[in-house]
């Protein structure tokens, strides 16, 4: 997987020349992800057709499928019927990755104008649902990729060569190539700076959030299902941690994946990396729109007996948000228990609402600023308000320098709707990490010593502590770590008798060395 995404992104850096890294990243993924479904789709089709399906020597470059499309007119309705139930969607041949490389290769003229048919073709009629403007951000009349019709048909000719020469050699498992995909997406961010904040979870924190949402329900002597019905991420990115809690859970362990994403481009990178991770298209959901205006149809209350609740759920929303609640929010079916989050921070209106759709047995894990923990005015009333609900289960303050989009320290708030104790579990993993160029790392030892310690609720000095309701009470409600995990070092006690002896005898040494300089300088003549 690092091999293919390394070759992957050299070829990004190579052929993206003027274009900015965001724009060529939508061609680059585009491209990955038609080839998935195109490789994925002819193998299926292989098997399918059995003995049936042509061979073809290695000099003839024709489409296998293809070819038996035009020589089996009239049984082209089942076979693709058979595939919709087998892999849940159909690609006609000429819009398969292979003859669209074979255009490339002859450097045909046909070759824009049939992606984009392709790519409208996929959007609208390969799935049994549609997926609209899945494509939308790929602009195949850019004049990034030249000023005329011809010299952008070339410089996609290149591309798509490069790319395919790139990934010849490497399995088309959808593992590996989803593994692939999510490293291209974390390079992409790493060359966007702060805008990759706004897509990209780092996948060390995705691991700790998605390990800990789905501890209880991996562990069947705690009395837990095996199976997460629902998993939502209502600030979902590129869909990384929700693909991250599928992984931890196995393909069937999870009943149907939810995501909200409000960027448009985030939201189609979403929709391509679920389906390139295998998620068929009736295994997951994700809803382009806003959370905090919760503009989500399956999310309203018109009637509560219905109301959706999800057992898991995971979210990294912007950090420190600035927005504005309407004045009708304060009677907001989320926030009104509480207060409405400032004008100057959403932290906490994404938290409200996310914990408003948690499930009575749920688990949710989300990353936010350390200003959450002690800020005053509404997010104090709110903080305070959740504590004495006992809904605040964990507080882990993570090292500095771990996102890319900033360079603040963040902690994860778990919270649950089902908690056993009336303590709150606070791990101080600051120091824990390992230093890097750009962003710093979390080391795996580093990941499960945080996840241990949440599980069995250890308390270990300068570490972990379980602090009682009445010690945060006395602490006025202030979460801050370092009021309940002291990680300052202790300073060296000082022998004052040793340090004089050793300052005596620094003194003896230079008075001896002066006696030999004085020498030298003699015999020289100097003095």
């Amino acid at each position: 997987m690092q091999q293919l995404g390394k070759t992957l992104w050299e070829i990004a850096d190579q052929l993206r020349g003027s274009m900015d890294a965001d724009d060529f990243r939508d061609y680059m993924l585009s491209f990955l992800f038609l080839r998935y479904l195109s490789e994925n789709y002819e193998e299926a089709a292989k098997k399918e057709l059995g003995k049936d399906y042509p061979k073809l020597d290695k000099e003839d470059k024709r489409n296998p499928l293809s070819i038996w499309y035009d020589a089996n007119e009239k049984d082209v309705s089942v076979f693709e019927k058979q595939m919709r139930r087998k892999v849940h969607y159909v690609i006609e041949p000429h819009y398969l990755w292979s003859n669209i490389v074979e255009l490339a290769r002859t450097q045909s003229g046909d070759l824009l104008t049939t992606l984009d048919k392709g790519f409208r073709y996929i959007e609208n009629e390969s799935f049994e649902r549609t997926f609209q403007g899945l494509f939308s951000e790929i602009n195949l009349n850019s004049e990034k990729l030249g000023k005329t019709l011809t010299d952008r048909n070339n410089k996609l000719c290149v591309i798509i060569t490069k790319i395919a020469e790139g990934i010849a050699k490497f399995s088309t498992d959808s593992d590996i190539l989803g593994d692939a995909y999510e490293y291209l997406i974390g390079q992409f961010a790493a060359g966007s700076g702060k805008k990759a904040g706004e897509f990209y979870t780092p996948q060390q924190i995705s691991t700790i959030l998605s390990r800990i949402v789905t501890l209880d329900s991996q562990d069947p002597a705690r009395g837990k299902k095996t199976k997460l019905d629902k998993v939502f991420d209502f600030a979902c990115g590129s869909g990384s941690l929700l693909l991250n809690v599928r992984h931890q859970m196995g393909t069937q362990g999870i009943g149907k994946i939810y995501g909200q994403e409000k960027n448009i481009t985030t939201y189609n990178l979403a929709r391509m990396n679920m389906l390139l991770h295998g998620v068929k298209d009736s295994e997951f959901e994700i809803h382009h729109g806003d959370s905090l205006l919760n503009d989500w149809d399956i999310l309203n209350e018109l009637n509560p007996a219905k109301k959706t609740v999800f057992d898991a759920i995971v979210a990294n929303p912007p950090f420190s948000y600035r927005w504005e609640p309407a004045e009708t929010m304060g009677d907001d079916f989320r926030f009104k228990n509480y207060s409405v989050a400032p004008k100057s921070a959403a932290d906490f209106a994404f938290l409200l609402h996310g914990l408003h759709f948690l499930s009575d047995e749920g688990v949710m894990a989300i990353i936010l600023p350390h200003g959450v923990l002690f800020r005053g005015g509404a997010e104090e009333r709110i903080r305070t308000k959740l504590l004495k609900d006992n809904y605040i289960d964990t507080v882990i303050g993570l090292p500095a320098n771990l996102f890319f989009s900033t360079g603040i320290p963040v902690c994860i708030l778990v919270l649950k709707k089902c908690k056993k104790t009336d303590d709150v579990l606070f791990i101080n993993a600051a120091k824990h990490f390992e230093k890097g160029k750009r962003q710093n790392n979390l080391r795996p030892q580093d990941i499960d010593k945080i996840v241990e310690t949440y599980r069995f609720r250890k308390e270990e000095e300068r570490f972990s502590h379980r602090a009682s309701m009445k010690e945060i009470a006395d602490n006025n409600f202030n979460l801050n770590i370092s009021r309940y995990v002291d990680t300052s070092e202790e300073e060296a006690e000082i022998d004052i008798h040793a340090v004089m002896k050793e300052i005596k005898n620094l003194e003896t040494n230079r008075a001896k060395l002066d006696k030999e300089i004085d020498g030298y300088l003699k015999e020289l003549g100097i003095v």
